[in-house]
């Protein structure tokens, strides 16, 4: 995602899984090969499973990146609806980055971002997927859990 922090050109790189929980987050200036080989390396590194694909943008440098990482196998480059979740993911940032009049510096759209990723991480319920009373329990869970952190 292209974000303009302070007058200049920023991207911020965001990794998401299957159910849309953010993993890694990161603002940074550049876009090429070897960005895109830190924060993949970075981001298999943190992971306790290996991933049966990534999907990506068609943004080139990920394919030399995972070149290096001998990953080649699992990527498909998101065209039509393959990265939905990821692009998706973007619109609540939009949303917060009009309402604070854009970001003013990468330091803090980093320090905003990340809180706010662990936030949508915590009250991130797939509801579709489970029961109400599974529903209600969730929910408890991550009020309690967001009582903790707050206190």
């Amino acid at each position: 995602m292209v974000c303009n922090i302070g007058g200049k050109r920023m991207y911020l790189w965001r990794a998401v899984d299957d159910e849309g929980e953010v993993l890694d987050l990161v603002v940074q200036r550049r876009r090429d090969t070897e960005a895109a080989f830190k924060r993949l390396r970075r981001l298999l590194h943190n992971q306790p499973v290996e991933p049966q694909t990534i999907t990506t943008d068609g943004l080139a440098s990920y394919g030399a990146a995972l070149d290096q990482l001998d990953l080649r196998h699992l990527h498909r480059p998101g065209r039509v609806r393959k990265n939905d979740r990821a692009e998706n993911s973007h619109l609540v940032i939009r949303r917060r980055e009009r309402q604070q009049q854009r970001f003013k510096s990468q330091a803090s759209a980093q320090r905003f971002l990340t809180t706010h990723a662990a936030i949508y991480n915590t009250f991130n319920i797939q509801r579709h997927l489970i029961s109400r009373p599974t529903l209600r329990r969730f929910r408890d869970e991550a009020d309690t859990a967001w009582a903790a952190a707050v206190a």
